[in-house]
C-alpha cells in the first residue's frame, strides 16, 4: 500500500518537486555512505515483511496495521505539503509545523507498522539500525537546508522538533 501510493504521488508530481526530494548536494561521503547503508537495511525489513507469514487477528497485527495505514496516509499528507511549498522558502505549513522530517517519521511508522505485522525480533533490530544510519541523511539535509535557507532555517529549527513533539 505504501510503495503504490508513493508510486502514484511521484507520477504526478512535476520534475522540479522530485528534483528536491531527493537532492543531495552538500552531503559528504559519510552521509551518503549512511544514507545508503539505512536504505538497504530498510529493503531488508521489507523483504522480511513480504515473506513472512502474518498473524492476522493478533494484537500485533492489529496494531502494526494500524501504525501502516496511519504512516501512510500521513506520508502523503507530508509529500503534499513538500509538493506545494515555494521554492525559495524552508516548508513549514501542514505536517511541517511539528516535524521538520514529516515524511521520514511517517515512513519509519508504516516501517514499525510493517514489523509488528509480522511479529518479527529480526526486522525490528534491521529497522532500529535503520533509524540510527538514517539519521545522517537528516544531518545532510540539515547542513544543506541552512547553507540553502539561512536565518530563516535557523529559526525554523529552533522552533520545530527533528523528528517528532520531542525529539
Amino acid at each position: 500500500m505504501f510503495f503504490i501510493s508513493f508510486g502514484i504521488f511521484l507520477l504526478n508530481c512535476p520534475k522540479d518537486v522530485i528534483a528536491r526530494l531527493y537532492d543531495e548536494e552538500g552531503w559528504n561521503k559519510l552521509q551518503k555512505t549512511f544514507t545508503k547503508i539505512a536504505k538497504t537495511f530498510g529493503l531488508i525489513v521489507l523483504i522480511l515483511f513480504i515473506f513472512s507469514p502474518l498473524n492476522i487477528g493478533s494484537i500485533e497485527f492489529i496494531i502494526g496495521t494500524v501504525l501502516v495505514i496511519t504512516g501512510t496516509i500521513g506520508f502523503l499528507i507530508a509529500l503534499t505539503n513538500f509538493k506545494n511549498a515555494p521554492l525559495n522558502k524552508p516548508i513549514t505549513c501542514g505536517l511541517y509545523k511539528i516535524s521538520r522530517n514529516p515524511q521520514l517519521f511517517m515512513m519509519y511508522l508504516t516501517s514499525l507498522g510493517n514489523c509488528l505485522a509480522i511479529g518479527s525480533w529480526a526486522a525490528l533490530i534491521i529497522f532500529s539500525l535503520s533509524i540510527l544510519t538514517g539519521h545522517f541523511r537528516i544531518l545532510g539535509e540539515e547542513k544543506r537546508l541552512t547553507e540553502q535557507y539561512g536565518e530563516s532555517y535557523l529559526k525554523y529549527k529552533e522552533k520545530v522538533p527533528r523528528y517528532f513533539i520531542f525529539f
